[in-house]
């Protein structure tokens, strides 16, 4: 069995009972290229007639096809995140597997801390999604609707499988974003 070593003092410092540090558990994962996708649903209203709910992103590349036989995905949230909260009850989201072009999209809605999600749709060209509502980024690769079907909690994330209800392919010719070490990259 290959032994491992910490490369840092900090590292060592938080291993895990298994003998794994966080920080060796990240440098082994970077290695593994993921596909970049933006997860969108819409907060619901606050009440029956009150205006519509705001829109919320966030940036995933723990995204995957589950199953064909029923179409299902799935998608990986921190606990407690604000897509977390939202999903666990609103059911219904979308995914849009964004293009090699679309790296700024995928930047903006990975940032930490922000206030609101309002201004970062504000120039985005998007569409609804006639199920779910939910934004659909313009020039993305693939979009899917998407309703949850069941969420399991895995550690500090919590894994949301959900129904693909549809299905729409507005970009044929791009190139996917991916993300590999750390950093937006495209296939060569």
């Amino acid at each position: 069995m290959p032994q491992t070593t910490s490369t840092t003092a900090e590292s060592a410092a938080v291993l895990h009972a298994e003998g794994v540090s966080d920080e060796e558990f990240r440098a082994a994962m970077s290695r593994l290229a993921a596909g970049v996708v933006l997860v969108t649903a819409q907060e619901p209203p606050l009440s029956e007639d009150g205006p519509r709910g705001e829109d919320v992103g966030m940036t995933a590349t723990a995204f995957m096809s589950v199953s064909l036989d029923p179409p299902l995905v799935l998608v990986s949230l921190r606990n407690g995140s604000r897509m977390d909260d939202l999903l666990a009850e609103q059911p219904l989201w979308a995914a849009s597997l964004l293009a090699e072009g679309q790296r700024h999209i995928a930047g903006r809605f990975a940032m930490k801390g922000r206030v609101s999600d309002r201004l970062l749709f504000q120039d985005l060209a998007f569409t609804r999604g006639a199920l779910t509502d939910a934004p659909l980024i313009g020039g993305a690769l693939a979009a899917l609707e998407c309703r949850t079907e069941r969420r399991v909690v895995a550690g500090d994330h919590t894994l949301v499988i959900a129904r693909v209800l549809s299905t729409t392919l507005p970009s044929a010719g791009d190139a996917p974003l991916t993300y590999f070490r750390g950093r937006y990259r495209h296939l060569s």
